[in-house]
This record gives structure tokens, C-alpha cells and sequence, in this order.
């Protein structure tokens, strides 16, 4: 009956180790992101720089406002391209790092429920006799957080895939509208160098 006490305190050691793991995991997962995020912020304002200074040569000169227009109007569509690559990127970012996440959760989750199961069951080889049905409703219990959990991780990963949806969606639609508006940039310019 004395292994009993040794048997709690070398799990809540086991169980204080795996959040320690998971949140070390995740705090690792989390720098990662944010790390990728500021290269791309980097990247993007470093081309964005050179694109300008490029843009503002051309626009400096031009010889009359047809020209000067024609050079702004050709720029809406490469422009709204970077955008929505950028979006997509960002977008890829933070899907990539949930993900992490997720799974650096799940195996956490799991292996501290199968040293849980492990403990309730040696537990209760100990156990004194009538305590059965104590037993059995801590597994039931057990059981039921898992079933919980799986259901909280499936529509994690639900939502994950709408917001991904939805953000493939707006990119396309907001790549549909700069593209028409810099066709009909291109026209109006066009029309007014006729």
C-alpha cells in the first residue's frame, strides 16, 4: 500500500515533465513563426524599396501626363499580385505554425493520457477490494476527456481548413477585382491617348 504515494509522485514528475516538454515545444514552434514572419516582412519591404525607387525614376521621367499615367496604371496589377502573394504567404505562415501546434499538442496529449491509463491501471491492482466501480468511473472519466479532446482537435482542424478556404477565396476575388480595375485602368489611358 505504500507504493501507492510513489506511484502519484513519480506521475505528477512524469506529467509536470510533459508540460514542461509542451510548452517548450510550443514556445519553440511560436519563435519559428515569428522568426519567418519578419524574414518575409524583410523581404517584402526590400522589394517593395527597390520597386519605389524603380517606379519613381519613371514616373520622374515622364515626358508628358499620358506617359506619367501609363506608368501608374501599369503598376495596380503587379502591385495586387505582390499583395495577394504576400497574403498567401502570411497565410501559409500561420496555417504551417497551427499545425505545429496541433501536433506538438496531440503527442503531448497522448502520451500524458497513456501514462494516466498506465497509473489508474496499476493503481488499481492495489487497490483495495470493492473499489471497482471507483476504478472503472476514473477510466470512464479518462475515456471521456480523450473523446473530448479527439473532438476539440477534429474541429480545430475544421476551422483551420474554412479560414484556409476563405482566405484562398478573398486572395481570389481580391485578385479578380485589381486585375479589372487594372484592365480598365490601362483602358482609360489608352482612351485618353487616342
Amino acid at each position: 500500500m505504500f507504493a501507492i504515494p510513489e506511484q502519484f509522485s513519480n506521475a505528477t514528475k512524469a506529467s509536470l515533465e510533459s508540460q514542461f516538454a509542451l510548452l517548450s515545444s510550443l514556445t519553440s514552434k511560436t519563435f519559428e513563426g515569428v522568426e519567418k514572419l519578419v524574414e518575409l516582412n524583410i523581404a517584402t519591404a526590400r522589394a517593395n524599396l527597390e520597386n519605389s525607387s524603380a517606379v519613381t525614376r519613371q514616373l520622374l521621367g515622364a515626358k508628358d501626363p499620358q506617359e506619367f499615367f501609363s506608368v501608374t496604371a501599369a503598376q495596380a496589377q503587379p502591385n495586387a499580385e505582390k499583395a495577394v502573394s504576400y497574403t498567401r504567404q502570411v497565410a501559409a505562415i500561420a496555417t504551417g505554425t497551427g499545425a505545429e501546434f496541433s501536433k506538438a499538442a496531440e503527442s503531448q496529449i497522448v502520451e500524458a493520457n497513456r501514462k494516466v491509463i498506465s497509473l489508474v491501471d496499476e493503481v488499481s491492482k492495489n487497490a483495495p477490494a470493492g473499489s471497482e466501480s471507483f476504478v472503472a468511473a476514473v477510466k470512464t472519466a479518462i475515456s471521456n476527456a480523450n473523446a473530448g479532446y479527439e473532438q476539440f482537435s477534429k474541429t480545430t482542424k475544421q476551422a483551420v481548413e474554412a479560414m484556409e478556404n476563405n482566405m484562398n477565396a478573398a486572395v481570389s476575388q481580391f485578385s479578380t477585382t485589381a486585375s479589372k480595375a487594372t484592365n480598365a485602368a490601362s483602358a482609360a489611358t489608352a482612351a485618353a491617348a487616342a
